[in-house]
C-alpha cells in the first residue's frame, strides 16, 4: 500500500464574509504535496500565500472544499481536533521566529511537548539532541536576546522538529537573516529534506524558492503556474 500525500486540497475554496461584500481568497485549489518533496509557495500580495498558509497551518478553516493531512480530512475537524493536529502534526517555522525571551534553548525547543503535557526532564535529552543538530550544541543555556538572529532561527528549526511532524511549515523562514545567516538556514532545510522530511514554504525571495523542487505561483487566489525542476543548491 502506498504511502498517502502529506497534502491534497481538492476544490479548495476560502471567502471572507464582510458583512455588505464578500472577498474571494482561493478559488478551486487544487494541488497535492508528496511525502518528503521540498516546495515553495510564492506570489506577489495579496494572492492568497497567508490564506493558504493559515489553512495548511489548520488556523483557519476553508468555506468549501476539502483538505487531507496525511489522508484526514482536517477541514471538517473540531476545533481541538486542529488544535491536536497543530502539535503533533505540523512544524512551524516563522519570520519573527516566535521564540519566548525568558526561556533557554532547551526550554523553547521542549515548548510543544510541554503543551501536550510533557515535561521536559523527561525530554531533555531529545531536545539537546535536536539543538545540537542545528548546530546551537554550545548554547543550550542561552536565552534568545543572547543569540544572533541565525541562532535564534536555528532554535525554531530544532522545536519545529520536537514532535517528529509529518510537514515542516515555513513562514517567510529567512526574511530577517542577512544573505549569509540565510544561507545557513536554507542548508538546514536542504539537510531535513535530504533526510527525508516534507517541507512547504511559503516566500517572496526567489533565493529560498531556488532550493525547492516545486514552485506554485499564486495569483488572485488562484495556481498561476505550477513548476516542478531540479532545486539549486548553494553549501
Amino acid at each position: 500500500m502506498t504511502e498517502p500525500n502529506i497534502i491534497e486540497l481538492r476544490e479548495l475554496v476560502k471567502v471572507y464574509d464582510l458583512g455588505l461584500v464578500q472577498v474571494s481568497a482561493l478559488t478551486s485549489l487544487d494541488f497535492k504535496v508528496e511525502q518528503g518533496s521540498y516546495t515553495a509557495i510564492m506570489g506577489p500580495s495579496g494572492s492568497g500565500k497567508s490564506t493558504l498558509l493559515n489553512i495548511l497551518g489548520c488556523l483557519d478553516r476553508p468555506t468549501s472544499g476539502s483538505y487531507l493531512l496525511g489522508g484526514e480530512d482536517v477541514a471538517r475537524m473540531s476545533d481541538n481536533e486542529l488544535s491536536r493536529i497543530r502539535g503533533t502534526r505540523i512544524g512551524f517555522i516563522f519570520q519573527s521566529y516566535n521564540l519566548i525571551e525568558q526561556l533557554d534553548v532547551v526550554e523553547n525547543i521542549h515548548l510543544p511537548l510541554f503543551y501536550q503535557g510533557k515535561d521536559i526532564k523527561g525530554n531533555r535529552e531529545h531536545c539537546v539532541k535536536l539543538a545540537d543538530k542545528v548546530g546551537l550544541g554550545d548554547r543550550l543555556d542561552h536565552k534568545p536576546l543572547e543569540l544572533s538572529g541565525g541562532q535564534q532561527q536555528r532554535v525554531a528549526v530544532a522545536r519545529a522538529l520536537v514532535n517528529d511532524p509529518l510537514m515542516l511549515l515555513a513562514d517567510e523562514p529567512t526574511g530577517n537573516l542577512d544573505t549569509t545567516t540565510e544561507q545557513e538556514v536554507l542548508n538546514i532545510l536542504d539537510e531535513l529534506h535530504h533526510e527525508g522530511r516534507t517541507l512547504v514554504v511559503v516566500t517572496h525571495d526567489d533565493a529560498v524558492a531556488e532550493r525547492a523542487e516545486r514552485v506554485i505561483h499564486l495569483k488572485d487566489g488562484r495556481i498561476d503556474r505550477d513548476d516542478c525542476r531540479s532545486p539549486t543548491k548553494s553549501h
